[in-house]
């Protein structure tokens, strides 16, 4: 993780940043599917960046910083896979993995007393939601990318998920 503080002064005279809030900036970096993250507050600036196998590139104008978590109400849409997976020796159909596009909680239904979103067998359409998963008290439905029947669920309900990691094997025709 590359952090920058500028310490420059203020006009408020402001003191030295604290440490606890930086933690917990680095915390929540790390936690998020956000790559970098620049904060400027009461004339102090802070910049956390993640970058993975510690190869650091620094963008010679400065890029602004999205927020690829949705805001409450919107929809993620999961990535595809790059192959799809092959189903066993005989069988006809080819496989597709629906991956999760964040870090999170993953779970089955919109509510824990309400009926799982799709069942193994549940035939989908390109768009259909599959599942949730909470990122910092968000819920991100995750749609499916792809038509076809749901062959396989990978996760348990309430399991933590990692970016790009399997959710469901979808049966294409």
């Amino acid at each position: 993780m590359d952090v920058g503080i500028d310490h420059r002064s203020s006009t408020n005279g402001g003191g030295p940043m604290d440490l606890n809030y930086v933690k917990k900036l680095v915390k929540l970096l790390s936690e998020s599917a956000l790559d970098e993250l620049e904060i400027e507050e009461e004339g102090k600036r802070i910049r956390l960046a993640k970058h993975p196998g510690g190869v650091v590139q620094i963008p010679q104008t400065p890029q602004p910083v999205g927020n690829p978590v949705p805001a409450h109400g919107q929809t993620l849409i999961a990535s595809p896979a790059s192959q799809p997976v092959a189903a066993g020796e005989g069988d006809a159909g080819k496989f597709h993995e629906v991956k999760s596009p964040i870090v999170g909680t993953f779970y089955r239904s919109p509510s824990p007393d309400a009926a799982p979103f799709v069942q193994v067998g549940t035939t989908i359409a390109s768009g259909t939601v599959l599942c949730i998963v909470e990122a910092m008290k968000l819920m991100n439905e995750i749609e499916s990318d792809i038509s076809g029947k749901v062959a396989k669920i990978l996760v348990e309900n309430g399991q933590p998920v990692e970016y790009d990691q399997p959710l469901f094997l979808v049966e294409t025709a």
